[in-house]
């Protein structure tokens, strides 16, 4: 009975010794089962990360495409203007610039047409009655009677201007009419020709042939032809000798 109570105890000491060895290898597990699952979450962990990561950078480069679209519409907003602003608007640039700006040319050729043939009309006036004038005037001055010499070469001095009119008033007064009393002295004077050599609305000047006869006394009459360049200004209207150059 010793012997089995003996044995007894050696088996339920094994069956003890084997109970508390298997929470512990049980434990020894929970523990492996722990890390290993703690690697997993962590190596799990590491690839959520840089799956985290990748999505960032993408989100970052949408930003960076999006912040850059704008400026890029800016940009070609701003081609676009610089184009527009170059391009040039052919039918307003007609319209507005070419058609007033001949209109404004053909204005200006036509007042200076008109003034150009109002010029020459004038022109021609002035030489037709300067001619005339001349004639008129030469035939005066060099025309008088012994008996009527200063009525004749005084009604003459009118016809005269400047410079001209007062050395051939003192002429006329110092020699040509004591003259003509005393010695009996008569002259009788023709142009039979005449030209215009430039005429101007108050400016000419003209060339004359003189006919002159010359009586003195009883004696037969002497005849004399000359030419003369002669000088007219248009004072008050009428046109005025102010020079008488035989040539």
């Amino acid at each position: 009975m010793r012997v089995h109570t003996d044995n007894a105890t050696d088996l339920g000491e094994t069956v003890a010794a084997e109970e508390t060895s298997e929470p512990v290898e049980s434990k020894t597990q929970a523990s492996k089962r722990t890390e290993d699952s703690g690697g997993a979450e962590n190596s799990g962990g590491v690839e959520d990360t840089s799956g985290a990561e990748e999505i960032t950078e993408a989100d970052d480069a949408a930003c960076e495409d999006s912040s850059d679209s704008p400026n890029a519409d800016e940009g070609k907003e701003a081609e676009a203007a610089k184009t527009n602003k170059r391009r040039i608007n052919w039918p307003r640039v007609v319209a507005y610039g070419v058609i007033p700006g001949l209109a404004l040319l053909a204005a200006a050729a036509a007042g200076f047409l008109k003034w150009q043939d109002t010029s020459a009309r004038d022109s021609k006036m002035a030489a037709v009655e300067s001619l005339a004038a001349a004639k008129d005037s030469s035939a005066a001055l060099l025309s008088y009677q012994p008996d009527s010499a200063d009525k004749d070469l005084g009604a003459a001095k009118d016809r005269l201007t400047g410079a001209f009119k007062e050395s051939h008033t003192k002429l006329t007064h110092d020699v040509i009419i004591p003259g003509a009393k005393q010695r009996h002295i008569s002259a009788i004077a023709t142009v039979p020709a005449a030209a215009s050599v430039s005429a101007t609305p108050n400016h000419a000047v003209a060339l004359i042939f003189v006919d002159q006869t010359v009586v003195i006394g009883n004696d037969a009459p002497t005849d004399t032809a000359s030419t003369i360049r002669v000088t007219l200004d248009k004072i008050g209207g009428r046109w005025l000798i102010s020079g008488f150059d035989p040539i």
